[in-house]
This record gives structure tokens, sequence and C-alpha cells, in this order.
């Protein structure tokens, strides 16, 4: 991996789970971490639901669009983490990938869309802790 460790997150429309994570790494991180995401089969528009359940913790992410995903994302990341898009992922040698199981914003209102935005932010403050370890003698915050 390199100085600065590099995350795609991949869901099929990227348009609501990999869209939060992306916002959520970006913002808790603070630049530490190279943060993309894309789609197998983009949507048109993030999910305006995500959106507001993002606003909701002061993370914006209306500005965002759906992308596509390429080969050359998963080759440019050093983890991998898919959500719910099968086996439209490339695989390549010596990448970490994870399978997060969540369940999919589309369609749903924001009460359903809460608890899916906090998953989210706990397994991405997990993914955080691992790959950028605090300095010796100091907690993480």
């Amino acid at each position: 991996m390199t100085s600065k460790p590099t995350v795609l997150f991949v869901c099929v429309h990227n348009a609501g789970r990999s869209q939060m994570a992306a916002g959520f790494l970006t913002h808790l991180s603070g630049g530490a971490i190279e943060v993309r995401s894309a789609g197998s089969l983009p949507a048109d528009q993030v999910n305006p639901v995500a959106v507001a359940a993002m606003a909701e913790v002061g993370i914006d992410i209306a500005t965002e669009v759906p992308k596509q995903l390429t080969t050359d994302a998963v080759r440019a990341s050093d983890v991998v983490i898919t959500m719910g898009c099968g086996d439209a992922c490339p695989i390549f040698p010596g990448k970490r990938y994870e399978d997060w199981a969540l369940d999919d914003p589309a369609g749903q209102g924001i009460d359903a869309v809460r608890p899916i935005r906090d998953d989210i932010r706990a397994r991405v403050e997990t993914l955080i802790a691992e790959l950028l370890p605090a300095p010796a003698g100091q907690a993480r915050q």
C-alpha cells in the first residue's frame, strides 16, 4: 500500500450506499485516504434520500455524481469495498477486498435510510482505524 491508501466503494448504482461511504471516509479521514466510488450500472443521480440522510450528520454529498466502475479504478485502489454488486467487480491480486452486506436505500424513506447510514459510518470508522493506525502512545479520536 502507498503512504496514502486509496479506497474504492462499489455498489450497483453508485447512488446510495457507496456515495454515503465515500462521504463519510472523505470527511472522517481528513484527506489522509484517497476516496473513490463507482457503480456497475450507475444511476442518473445520487439518491435524494441518501443526500438528506447525510446532510443530517453534516456531510454534503449533493454535488456527487454516480460514476461508472472501471478496471482502472479497481487497479488503482488499495482497498475495494463492494456493496451488493456481485461479480461485476474485477479482481486483481494484491488488493484488499471486502463485501459489506447493507440494505439498499433505493426506494426507501428517510427513517429506513438512517440505520443504513449509521451502519456505514461505523464500518468506515473501523476501516480508518485499520488503514491509519494511531501513532504509538496516542489513541485515535
